[in-house]
């Protein structure tokens, strides 16, 4: 029987690496800047570099179920999505923070279920989502997507919590982003504070403004000098 994965690797090796060899030995040789932390779910639906468009070098990414940030008293212990925050914007110093959240989201339908008991690690996770659920008893199409973008709303607002987010957010030199990816649609929402809505991307004049917007950005969502 082949093994596929090792047959991957082969590929990656032969063909994919040669075409990129000069990229990754400057990535090395000067290390990597990326200028975007972008916390995503764990969904394997959602390909960040495919959805942004960039490469090797351009995106430091977390990624976790539901995109959820933990709290930064470390009320939920040890974690590396706190730990990842910390290093990207106090090591890296990045520009943009993006939370990505998607329509059929997993963790986002479990906050209106059941674990299994042997889960005990998704259940403690998953109350970082729960306020952002709303009071029903069985979710449809309307209340899924409505909790989806409320719980990314409320990974924007915790991660104002954090002192060096805070610090940079103030001082006009880091944005938060919200968004939503519609994956039947292949389109990302953005929030936007203006409006206090998500925005198609198709119609938006940015890419996400908040919900701390402090400064006038440019298209791409870096604060204008």
């Amino acid at each position: 029987m082949p093994d596929e994965l090792l047959e991957r690797l082969r590929r990656f090796k032969d063909d994919a690496f040669p075409q990129q060899r000069s990229l990754f030995r400057h990535l090395v040789d000067e290390g990597q800047h990326p200028l975007t932390l972008f916390i995503g779910c764990s969904d394997s639906r959602l390909v960040p570099y495919l959805l942004t468009g960039t490469g090797p070098g351009e995106l430091f990414l977390v990624r976790n179920v539901g995109a959820f940030v933990p709290p930064y008293d470390q009320s939920h212990g040890f974690h590396g999505t706190a730990a990842a925050i910390e290093y990207a914007v106090l090591n890296l110093q990045v520009r943009r923070v993006i939370v990505c959240g998607h329509s059929h989201c997993g963790a986002i339908r479990a906050l209106y279920g059941e674990v299994p008991p042997a889960a005990q690690n998704l259940a403690r996770w998953l109350d970082l989502g729960r306020e952002a659920a709303l009071p029903v008893a069985e979710p449809g199409p309307e209340v899924m997507r409505r909790t989806e973008q409320r719980a990314i709303v409320l990974q924007l607002e915790r991660l104002m919590a954090y002192p060096m987010v805070r610090e940079q957010v103030e001082a006009r030199a880091l944005t938060l982003h919200g968004w939503h990816y519609v994956i039947e649609d292949g389109e990302v929402h953005v929030f936007d504070v203006a409006v206090g809505a998500f925005v198609p991307a198709s119609r938006a004049d940015n890419a996400g403004t908040g919900p701390y917007q402090l400064t006038e950005l440019d298209a791409s969502g870096i604060p204008l000098a």
